[in-house]
């Protein structure tokens, strides 16, 4: 496939071949050095197979090179990159031509989603999500963890920018370099296989958020606690963190395959991972339009369950204050009182009082006090 047809615009003004390197890209870029500690793992792709190369300058000088002299520019180098610091991140900048506005948002980190282009290339940012077991929720109180994947896409080049621990793309690169014909769909190839991974992984996640609500539910309607409404509360955050991961993606997504950029043979697959997206959308929604009826129905149950606990008590203390009352007229020790000089005063008094006692309890049970 000529990965070229990804950029229409420098075909139709004849193919144009970025600056040939001489061994070294380092004298070209600047006095900053190439990215040594934040490199996940590089390669240089020709016609749908990976080729050797020692590092980053020679993995450019090669790929370039080939697409300079070869009739079908079919050369990339993919890139990736964990938490770089900037220099690095500008290194590969004036490597590759990279947008400053992309840059600084590389470096920053912590942006919004989105999908933006840059001249000759496409600058995309990706919310990636990750489902914490329950020993680190339980350390850290999170359900969710989030990073970000910024993917710089240009005519012979895949940068990735990956910040946080979650949603590594290793397994991404792994797959391709194993299927020829995954590779030779070009840059465009790259980006939807990282989309289709980091959106596969958004299903997964809302699965796993379908289950841990179907577990707080059914703890809520058996016996609800302040426990149980503190989870909730928690659940609903990292449902509002998921969405913020998700919903902003969903419009430029879907537009993206209609992009002259994206060639013709790789706009179903970009449909399919916006049906996906438009997929993932709507569960969260309508996980999170649950969890709001089941919020408010523990708020209910609790106040019902805290009136009960009301209810029991003052049964109980209406029950205990006839005892008290009798016993107390006949402590305050007057000479002149009934039944005090009788020898049955004292059982009957007690009977008077079980008695007395033992109605108030039946009542009490007739009408689901007790």
């Amino acid at each position: 496939m000529r990965s070229s047809i990804l950029f229409t615009r420098i075909n139709r003004h004849g193919r144009m071949a970025p600056p040939r390197l001489n061994g070294s890209v380092t004298a070209a870029a600047g006095p900053s050095g190439p990215p040594d500690n934040s490199v996940v793992e590089f390669g240089a792709y020709v016609g749908g197979e990976k080729v050797p190369a020692r590092d980053i300058p020679e993995a450019v000088r090669l790929v370039r090179e080939h697409n300079h002299d070869s009739p079908v520019p079919d050369a990339y180098v993919w890139v990736g990159l964990h938490e770089p610091d900037a220099p690095e991140v500008e290194w590969l900048a004036d490597v590759f031509g990279l947008h400053p506005l992309a840059v600084e948002d590389a470096i920053k980190a912590h942006q919004r989603p989105k999908v933006e282009r840059y001249g000759d290339s496409l600058f995309v940012v990706l919310k990636t999500v990750a489902f914490i077991d329950h020993e680190e929720t339980a350390a850290t109180g999170e359900i969710i963890g989030t990073g970000e994947i910024m993917v710089f896409v240009g005519p012979d080049f895949v940068v990735t920018v990956r910040h946080g621990r979650h949603c590594p793309l290793s397994d991404v690169r792994e797959r391709m370099e194993a299927e020829p014909k995954m590779l030779v769909r070009g840059p465009a190839g790259v980006l939807h296989a990282i989309a289709d991974h980091v959106v596969d992984k958004y299903l997964q996640v809302a699965d796993q958020m379908q289950t841990e609500l179907e577990e707080v539910e059914s703890a809520v309607f058996t016996q609800v606690s302040s426990r149980d409404i503190n989870r909730i509360y928690q659940f609903k955050r990292e449902m509002l963190e998921l969405k913020r991961a998700v919903g902003p993606l969903q419009t430029p997504f879907n537009a993206l395959p209609q992009r002259r950029m994206i060639p013709s043979e790789m706009r179903e697959y970009f449909r399919d991972v916006g049906d996906h997206l438009s997929r993932v959308c709507e569960q969260v929604q309508a996980t999170n339009e649950l969890s709001d009826s089941i919020l408010q129905a523990a708020l209910a149950r609790s106040n019902a369950l805290a009136n009960e606990d009301m209810r029991k008590i003052s049964a109980w203390v209406a029950i205990i204050s006839v005892p008290t009352m009798i016993a107390g007229l006949y402590g305050m020790n007057f000479d002149y009182m009934p039944e005090v000089k009788t020898v049955w005063g004292y059982p009957v008094v007690l009977g008077i009082m079980l008695f007395v006692c033992t109605l108030l309890h039946r009542a009490f049970r007739r009408n689901g006090w007790l």
